[in-house]
């Protein structure tokens, strides 16, 4: 009879601790739900309040609206494709183009005869003239108004200059002069934080997709 007493007490025991762990757990997660979800395990929806009735925003459908842009819009986005396009077409002839006459110009700067710039300048223009001579004249007047732009922008030099300081001022006037037939100058300055500021974007844009930044 003692023995079934100590037994009774042990599961009494159990069982009162087991309910104890019970009760702590479930308060325990009680309050970890009440605290993610706030009072009353409630959750927090958009909504809005339409003639005094209050409407989720789950119950709403969802409705996209369309309209078509205005001609000046138009105009623009017709503006910055094509000068976007023309900065893609000629930016590669102005980054090669520029390259050559750097390294010209860096050559130039320590040869100080008359005679051996100019030796020296022929022999590169055939370089010059095997790499840009085909491509270029396949490109638009428009084109090429930007192209002078973008060699500037990689030498700091125009390109009336450029031909000035190579071949002579007459040779450049006669440039200039077939430039401004085909409505255009190769007196292009380049601005990149003023009026150039669209092509400074489409730039960067472009030296990103050759892995220069």
């Amino acid at each position: 009879m003692v023995i079934g007493k100590h037994l009774l007490y042990r599961v009494a025991l159990m069982l009162t601790l087991t309910y104890g762990l019970i009760v702590i757990g479930t308060t325990a997660h009680a309050q970890q739900q009440s605290s993610r979800y706030g009072p009353n395990d409630t959750l927090r929806v958009p909504y809005i309040v339409y003639q005094g009735d209050t409407i989720s925003a789950r119950e709403l459908e969802t409705y996209y609206v369309t309209a078509e842009a205005p001609p000046a819009m138009k105009a623009r986005l017709r503006e910055w494709t094509r000068l976007r396009n023309a900065v893609y077409v000629t930016y590669p002839y102005a980054r090669k183009a520029g390259a050559i006459l750097n390294d010209i110009n860096a050559h130039l700067a320590g040869i100080k005869e008359s005679g051996q710039r100019k030796a020296y300048i022929k022999s590169r223009e055939g370089e010059l003239k095997k790499e840009f001579t085909e491509p270029l004249t396949n490109l638009s007047i428009y084109q090429g108004k930007i192209l002078m732009k973008l060699i500037n922008r990689q030498t700091g030099n125009n390109c009336y200059e450029i031909i000035k300081e190579y071949k002579g001022g007459l040779t450049a006037r006669l440039y200039q002069t077939v430039a401004f037939f085909f409505s255009t100058s190769l007196k292009q300055p380049y601005d990149a934080a003023g009026e150039d500021q669209q092509i400074e974007m489409i730039v960067k844009e472009v030296e990103r997709m050759y892995g220069k930044h």
